[in-house]
């Protein structure tokens, strides 16, 4: 073919995939914004709050107990000490504590913090949006604070205002978003930075360009959990870390996206094939979402504990142990919904992590040992050909699962697991449940929330220390220096090493 023919080819061929790109961009001109503009209210909203209910408050005290808590214990864990080692690889700063290793920016103390508060699937969850709030939102907030030296009580404040963005924005395109995306590294990012710009004492304009900038760094993609990949650590990190950066170039004039939640290329439009806008200011100032949050009881994905409430109260009532539990039972029958389904349907897992994610898993362990901790998922436990603890293993082989319409329809109004199990005499046992223990609807006092506190700290310090963290938790209202807080507890629950480590 003579060159000038391949030429006009290659030019036709160019002319038509541009002619196919610029249909697609007209296309995109003409998706009409959302009404009315959420993203200028919830600013509005956040630059000048109501006063915050005191219910609210203590509701907030009570996440950031339980966010500081899984915050410390997982400050050890393998992966944080990988993203603390980059953080400081960045470049020394005296601005923030990264708890058991130093001191580093405001903006990578929350991503190591971030991470630390994710990594041992205790963490927070909120029912209606499917995030985990506190591994953004307190990290995001905790390092502004200290780097600005606010008081307590700001602090408490601006977690308020963090998890009220945080929870509202993912309402709002839940469940749809769920599909493809992690909405704790996602929605999450808006109340990161709604939670920093509080404390920065951000005025309206200034707040929706941080809300801006929030938007176009939201990010968290679900394949990580096709192999177990660390990644989902760091999604509330990044969340944490991109919600300082937006709040701190927003005070400097750092311009936004003005309509990035409701735009015609904006959140909502990006990220869920259905949104409600309306669940981002509905009742924007009068119910407050902190009150609605829920608190994890189980080291694993949150889909899993209403198939883990019933099992270990099954396991109470017929007062079984491990032998008999392996004697007795013939078969285990689960009934599930199609979006936790999609997230914990590990088969045998050959990874602590993958466990946490496997609904089988959980509900064999909760039967045979009657609890569903940290212990629960050591590596020894696993290998490359699966589950090794014999007696999960050969009760594994006896779960089937299906995924049920009507429980699909139910979420995330409700998360309903149910279990059939089938005993060797013939007997049929049936339980299930639809809102896990610690959720709104099926609470738990502070009580435990302080005793599964002392458990996770107490495990990395002496109980005298995890004793005075909580004690200086408790007291955070009325401390006025937030840098003298996270220094103190910093010591509080560093070992000699992390000591040496920080020198």
């Amino acid at each position: 073919m003579p060159k000038s023919a391949s030429r006009q080819g290659e030019c036709s061929r160019l002319q038509r995939r541009n002619s196919r790109e610029l249909g697609l961009f007209r296309h995109l001109k003409e998706i009409p914004v959302s009404q009315p503009a959420v993203s200028a209210a919830l600013a509005s909203f956040a630059a000048h709050p109501p006063e915050v209910p005191q219910t609210a408050l203590e509701d907030t005290q009570r996440s950031i107990l339980d966010g500081l808590g899984c915050l410390l214990a997982g400050s050890v864990t393998p992966q944080a000490r990988m993203v603390q080692q980059v953080v400081h690889s960045l470049g020394h700063s005296d601005e923030a504590t990264v708890f058991s290793a130093g001191r580093a920016s405001a903006a990578g103390a929350a991503l190591a913090n971030g991470v630390a508060t994710h990594t041992l699937e205790l963490d927070d969850i909120h029912k209606g949006s499917t995030i985990h709030a506190a591994a953004p939102v307190i990290p995001a907030a905790l390092a502004v604070a200290e780097r600005e030296r606010a008081s307590g009580a700001a602090f408490i404040r601006a977690v308020a205002l963090g998890y009220e963005a945080a929870l509202r924005v993912g309402e709002a395109v839940n469940p749809s978003h769920y599909r493809y995306w992690h909405p704790t590294g996602t929605a999450a990012t808006f109340g990161a930075a709604v939670a920093a710009g509080a404390l920065l004492g951000l005025d309206e304009r200034q707040m929706l360009d941080a809300l801006g900038s929030a938007g176009t760094q939201a990010a968290g993609l679900w394949e990580f959990n096709a192999s177990g990949a660390m990644s989902k650590t760091l999604h509330p990190g990044k969340a944490a870390m991109n919600g300082v950066l937006s709040a701190d170039l927003a005070r400097l004039g750092f311009s936004g996206a003005p309509a990035i939640l409701e735009g015609s290329r904006g959140f909502f439009q990006a990220t869920a094939a259905e949104s409600d806008p309306s669940r981002v200011t509905d009742r924007l100032g009068e119910v407050w979402k902190v009150s609605e949050n829920g608190y994890k009881l189980y080291s694993c994905c949150g889909h899993t504990h209403t198939a883990i409430d019933a099992a270990l109260d099954l396991r109470a009532s017929r007062h079984w142990d491990a032998g008999q539990v392996l004697a007795t039972i013939r078969e285990i029958r689960l009934e599930t919904y199609g979006p936790g389904w999609a997230i914990v349907s590990e088969p045998n897992p050959t990874t602590p992590y993958q466990a946490k994610f496997s609904l089988a898993y959980v509900v064999c362990v909760a039967l045979l040992e009657g609890a569903v901790g940290l212990e629960q998922f050591a590596p020894e436990r696993f290998g490359p050909a699966g589950v090794l603890e014999p007696g999960a293993a050969a009760l594994l082989k006896r779960v089937q699962t299906t995924v049920s319409s009507e429980l699909t329809a139910r979420y995330p109004a409700a998360w309903p697991n149910r279990l059939e199990v089938e005993l060797t005499s013939g007997e049929v046992l049936r339980v299930g449940g639809d809102f896990p223990r610690g959720n709104a609807e099926n609470p738990v006092s502070t009580e435990l929330l302080e005793a599964k506190f002392l458990n996770l700290v107490g495990a990395q310090v002496s109980s005298g220390a995890a004793e005075s963290a909580l004690e200086l938790i408790r007291q955070l209202d009325a401390i006025p220096d937030m840098r003298v807080a996270c220094l103190a507890l910093n010591d509080l629950i560093s070992t000699e090493n992390h000591r040496e480590e920080r020198a």
